[in-house]
């Protein structure tokens, strides 16, 4: 079999760090390419000395040329509110000309390319749980529409593009993902709860408690992306877990797993933050023959012990 040399964008991060090491795992020459914004040098140290790993510098907002790409997937964006909302008109850029950048370098080379989409692009659902085929509620004018609304024009571009210049392109919505190479500083709330319950600091709940999430592990994502690459759908599918966990019951799970002293404390519910988003996965099942395999407690107990230790 022919060695595919596949770009990553955002290859530094959380995600594509992990999705380099995979396909590098199998024998793919990876070109990751970041700017290394919220992705971090340390995600790919370990991959420093492949001869089939190489890192480039650079934002997807400005052009880049390269030949002999066999395929794209662009993970290009920060994914969390405290970075996308750090520079709201950056990330837009980063998700309409930084996409069309990344586009065209597909188009030049005749390449497959993926978007990373996000369950935000459904926003606070009223349909749940939520199918593929559902348009979304999505504030376009608050603090979180610049990633919302910034990834749903990104799908936009993409379908666009297949249909103009019949770009074999592929769109994911990946829902809540945690696991090993997160970013300590990120605001997320698998890594929030697990660093205060470490430091036996008080876990704080944005909310009542109630309002829930479903989580996947890491390698349960990447297994995903690899099989919708691999796969003639264009989508958009979900990929996260179905089942479903309130903030109260995640919080009092870390707690017990790190043996932590910590309480929960309550502050108020940021604008616009959903109260329950669950993905439907029949299309990934049935299309993809994926579903997530890893449980919560096995994934969390791994996550803790990457935070213990880093």
């Amino acid at each position: 079999m022919k060695k595919k040399t596949i770009l990553v964008s955002g290859g530094a991060g959380f995600i594509g760090s992990h999705l380099c090491e995979r396909l590098l795992n199998e024998n793919n020459k990876v070109i990751c390419l970041d700017n290394l914004f919220t992705g971090s040098l340390k995600n790919i140290e370990v991959f420093k000395n492949d001869n089939n790993f190489e890192f480039v510098n650079h934002d997807i907002t400005k052009p880049y040329y390269r030949d002999c790409i066999d395929e794209i997937y662009n993970l290009a964006c920060p994914a969390s509110p405290i970075h996308y909302q750090s520079n709201p008109i950056k990330t837009v850029k980063t998700c309409t000309i930084g996409v069309i950048n990344m586009l065209g370098l597909a188009k030049k080379n005749n390449a497959k390319i993926l978007q990373a989409s996000t369950s935000e692009v459904y926003g606070d659902p009223e349909i749940h749980p939520q199918k593929e085929d559902y348009n979304g509620n999505v504030n376009p004018h608050g603090y979180r529409s610049c990633y919302d609304e910034g990834k749903r024009c990104a799908e936009t571009l993409f379908m666009d593009y297949k249909r103009e210049h019949s770009l074999n392109i592929k769109i994911v919505r990946i829902f809540n993902t945690y696991g090993p190479n997160m970013t300590k500083n990120d605001g997320r709330v698998v890594s929030n709860f697990i660093l205060q319950a470490l430091n036996n600091d008080n876990i704080t709940i944005y909310g009542d408690g109630s309002q829930t999430r479903s989580f996947q592990f890491i390698d349960d994502l990447v297994e995903g992306l690899i099989k919708m690459m691999k796969s003639d759908s264009v989508g958009p599918i979900n990929l996260g877990n179905p089942i479903e966990l309130s903030m109260k019951d995640l919080a009092n799970k870390v707690i017990k797993l790190t043996n932590s002293s910590s309480d929960i404390i309550y502050k108020e519910l940021p604008e616009d933050d959903p109260k329950r988003r669950r993905p439907d996965i029949s299309l990934a099942k049935s299309t993809l023959d994926w579903k997530p395999i890893v449980d919560l407690e096995t994934g969390l107990q791994e996550t803790i012990n990457y935070f213990t230790q880093s």
